[in-house]
C-alpha cells in the first residue's frame, strides 16, 4: 500500500496542461467529454484515498468504534499510519462529503425554483419572459425541457440571430451539458487541484453549443454576431438567479466572448475522436490518461489491500 495512497490526491496536476490545449486544439465535444471523464475519475480516487486515510485515522483515536485488531501494531506497520495524515483526513472527508452534498441540494433547489417559476406559463419548449433584462438559460427537465428568454433579449437580435440563439440553448439540452457541468463542479469541489478542468468544461460546453448552433443554421458567422449582440445587452451583468443552467446571455456577460467570437469566424474544427500522440495536445492528452490510469490504479491497490488486511485483523 505504502505511499500509493497518497497518489490520487496529486495526480490531477497531471491533467493541468490538457486543460489549457483541449481547448485550443481539440472539438469543444471531444474536449468538453475528456476533461469530464478526467475530472470526475480522479475525484472518485481522491476520494477514496480520503477514506482509506480516515479509516487509519481513526483506528488511532482513543474510544473509535472500530474493532481493536484495527489498530493492532502489525495493522499499524503494513498500512500508512502517520498521524497527521490519517487524523486529517477525517476533517478532509467530512468537507468533501459537506461540500458536494451542499452543492447537490444548490443545484436541486435552483432547478425546483425556475421549474416553479414556470409552472404557470403554458408547457412549451420556448417560454418568452416579458422582462427588460436581456439573458436567455436551457432548462433541462427530462420531457419538458425547455429554452427561457426574455423579450428584452430577443428584441436585440434579429431574426437570424434569434435562431441561432434557440439552436444554441437546444444544444446545450440535447448534449446534456447540465451534466458535464454538475459532474465537473463537484469533481473540483472533492479535489481543489480539479479546478482548472472545471473552467474549462464551463468554456468548452458553451463552444459546443456554438459549434452545433452553427451547423444547425448554416452561418458560422451569425452565431458569432448574436454572442457579441447578447453580450453587449447584458452588460456584463450575469444572471444570479440560474447561475446553475447553462446560458446564453449568462455566459456571454462573464465569459471569454471574444475566443468564442473568433473561433466561430475561423473554419470549423476537425471532429476527431482523439489526438495524435505526436502533437502538444495529444501528449498532454495522453500524459493526463496515465495520471487517471495510475491514480484509479492506485487506489484500487491500496483499497484491496486494505480490505484484506483490516479483514484479517478483525476478530470473527
Amino acid at each position: 500500500m505504502g505511499v500509493f495512497v497518497f497518489l490520487p490526491l496529486v495526480l490531477p496536476l497531471s491533467a493541468w496542461p490538457v486543460a489549457r490545449l483541449a481547448e485550443l486544439h481539440l472539438h469543444p465535444r471531444t474536449a468538453t467529454r475528456l476533461l469530464t471523464a478526467v475530472a470526475t475519475v480522479m475525484a472518485l480516487c481522491s476520494t477514496l484515498c480520503l477514506a482509506l486515510l480516515m479509516v487509519v485515522g481513526t483506528a488511532q483515536l482513543p474510544g473509535n468504534p472500530l474493532p481493536d485488531g484495527w489498530s493492532h501494531a502489525e495493522v499499524r506497520a503494513a498500512v500508512p499510519h502517520d498521524e497527521i495524515a490519517g487524523q486529517a483526513a477525517i476533517p478532509a472527508l467530512v468537507l468533501v462529503l459537506a461540500v458536494c452534498a451542499r452543492t447537490l441540494w444548490r443545484h436541486r433547489r435552483v432547478a425546483q425554483r425556475a421549474r416553479r417559476a414556470l409552472a404557470a406559463l403554458p408547457s412549451r419548449s420556448v417560454v418568452v419572459l416579458p422582462e427588460e433584462k436581456p439573458y436567455a438559460y436551457a432548462l433541462p427537465g427530462g420531457r419538458r425541457d425547455r429554452v427561457v428568454v426574455t423579450t428584452a433579449l430577443l428584441r436585440g437580435l434579429t431574426s437570424p440571430e434569434r435562431r441561432a440563439l434557440f439552436a444554441h440553448e437546444r444544444a446545450h439540452l440535447t448534449a446534456a451539458h447540465h451534466r458535464h457541468l454538475l459532474a465537473v463542479r463537484l469533481a473540483a469541489r472533492a479535489n481543489p487541484f480539479l479546478r482548472p478542468l472545471r473552467t474549462t468544461v464551463v468554456y468548452t460546453t458553451e463552444r459546443w453549443a456554438d459549434e452545433d448552433a452553427a451547423r444547425s443554421v448554416g452561418n458560422r458567422t451569425v452565431v458569432a454576431r448574436a454572442i457579441g449582440k447578447a453580450a453587449l445587452l447584458s452588460g456584463g451583468s450575469p444572471v444570479p438567479a440560474f447561475a446553475t443552467f447553462t446560458g446564453f446571455a449568462g455566459f456571454a456577460s462573464a465569459g471569454p466572448v471574444p475566443r468564442r467570437v473568433a473561433a466561430l469566424l475561423r473554419p470549423a474544427p476537425a471532429a476527431r475522436s482523439w489526438p495524435s500522440v505526436f502533437t502538444s495536445v495529444g501528449l498532454a492528452a495522453w500524459g493526463a490518461a496515465v495520471g487517471t490510469l495510475v491514480s484509479a490504479m492506485s487506489s484500487a491497490n491500496s483499497a484491496v489491500t486494505m480490505v484484506l488486511i483490516l479483514h484479517a485483523a478483525t476478530p470473527l
